[in-house]
Order: structure tokens, then C-alpha cells, then sequence
């Protein structure tokens, strides 16, 4: 009787663990279902209070400020893509071409460069190529070709700054052409209403924060861009350091 009373004891309890754990698991996938909605209520409602906003701030200035973040965004992501292709290990390379000195020559570094890709390879190149007329012919080579490097990595970086300072900008004359048509309202109704200027305030608001935050973001990229630039500069001028220090040693 006592082992029937166990056992009986037992299967109530294991049934009321089992309710539990999926009670527990029923809430648990509720509370989850409930947390990705508000989650996907939320960002359609940003959505859609964004696309609401940039409509009553008019498709004049607002349309050319969005001109602006787009195009100042494609030059900044295919800058960055550039230059991050354009980044080389300088040490390994430096002591590639050194090898390749010591080894097969002039002909052989040469041919190391051309199979290396970025810069600082380039202007190895034409500094090995100018090595027969001497260090100092070398030396020129390697300056000239690394000031023609450099130009190609501002390539239309100025253009991401223009836009930069062109967005607020709109945004301002946005403001000022709404703060001159609220007033032109007040003027023709002949009474200070608060309803009258309210609209044009508000879009005269909504194109200066447009123009800041499209500026706000291309200033983010420019200076990225442009420290990612100076690194590779600064690669450049102490590989061509030690590019002429090379050549120099085996002169002599």
C-alpha cells in the first residue's frame, strides 16, 4: 500500500512539473512575441514619422539636401573601399624588396613591385626604375611619383566637404524662405494668429535639422577618410626613407 501511495505521489508530481515548465515556456515565447512586435512598431513608426517629416518640409530644399547626403555618401564609401585596397604592409614589402635585391637585382625588385598592389609599390617602381641613373635620380622619381600618389588619394574628397557645407546651408535658406512666407501670411491677414505662422516655422525648422544631420553624418566619413589618408601618406614617406637607405647600400 505504501509503494502504491509512492508511486501515485510520484506521477503527481512529475505531471505538475511537466504543467509548469510548459507554463513557463508558454510565457516566456509570449513575452518574446510581444517584445519583436514593439520592437517592429517602433521602427515603422520612425519610419514613417521620418518620411512624414521630410514631407512637410517641402521637396524643394529637403529633395536637394537628400541630393547631397546621397551623392556625399557614394564618394565616401568608394573612397574608403579605395583606400582601404590602397593600404600595404610596408615592412613586409620593404623587406621583399630587399631580398629581391640581394637575390636577382634591380630586375627582380622590380618585378616584386609589380606583383604587389597599392602605392608604396608603385612608387618603389619608379624609383627602382630610375636606379641606373643613380641614387639621386631614384630619390626625385620616388618624390615626384609619390606627390602624384597622393593626389590620387584625395581624389574627390574636396567634394564631400563641399557637400558638408552646402547641406546646413540649404537648410538655413530653407529656414529663411519659411520664415518670410509666415510672415507674408501674417501680412496678408492683417492679424498676429499663432496658426498662421505655425506652419511655416515648422518647415523652416524641419529643413535647418535636416541639413545639420545630413552634415553631421558626411563629416563622420570625411574624417575618417581623410585620417586613413594621412596614414597612408606616413607609410609612404618612411617606405621611401628606407627604399632610398637600401639603394644607398647597395651602391656601395
Amino acid at each position: 500500500m505504501k509503494k502504491l501511495f509512492f508511486a501515485l505521489t510520484l506521477i503527481g508530481f512529475m505531471a505538475t512539473a511537466k504543467a509548469t515548465t510548459t507554463t513557463n515556456s508558454s510565457v516566456a515565447t509570449s513575452i518574446s512575441q510581444d517584445i519583436d512586435d514593439e520592437v517592429t512598431i517602433e521602427s515603422a513608426t520612425f519610419t514613417q514619422e521620418l518620411k512624414k517629416r521630410f514631407i512637410e518640409g517641402g521637396p524643394g530644399f529637403m529633395g536637394i539636401v537628400l541630393i547631397c547626403l546621397i551623392l556625399g555618401l557614394a564618394i565616401a564609401i568608394e573612397r574608403i573601399i579605395f583606400l582601404n585596397l590602397a593600404t600595404t604592409n610596408t615592412k613586409k614589402l620593404t623587406e621583399g624588396v630587399e631580398e629581391a635585391l640581394s637575390s636577382g637585382g634591380v630586375d627582380a625588385a622590380k618585378e616584386f613591385c609589380r606583383n604587389t598592389k597599392g602605392p608604396v609599390a608603385s612608387i618603389f617602381y619608379q624609383g627602382l626604375d630610375r636606379i641606373d641613373e643613380g641614387v639621386e635620380s631614384a630619390e626625385k622619381a620616388v618624390v615626384a611619383y609619390g606627390g602624384v600618389q597622393m593626389g590620387q588619394l584625395e581624389k574627390n574628397v574636396s567634394w564631400i566637404s563641399l557637400f558638408i557645407a552646402l547641406a546646413p546651408m540649404l537648410g538655413f535658406m530653407g529656414t529663411v524662405i519659411g520664415m518670410i512666407q509666415a510672415f507674408d501670411k501674417i501680412e496678408a491677414a492683417g492679424d498676429m494668429q499663432p496658426s498662421l505662422v505655425a506652419g511655416g516655422i515648422k518647415v523652416a525648422l524641419l529643413t535647418t535639422v535636416f541639413g545639420l544631420v545630413v552634415a553631421i553624418i558626411l563629416q563622420v566619413f570625411y574624417n575618417y577618410i581623410v585620417a586613413k589618408i594621412d596614414g597612408i601618406v606616413n607609410d609612404m614617406e618612411d617606405a621611401s626613407i628606407t627604399l632610398i637607405d637600401i639603394l644607398v647600400a647597395q651602391k656601395k
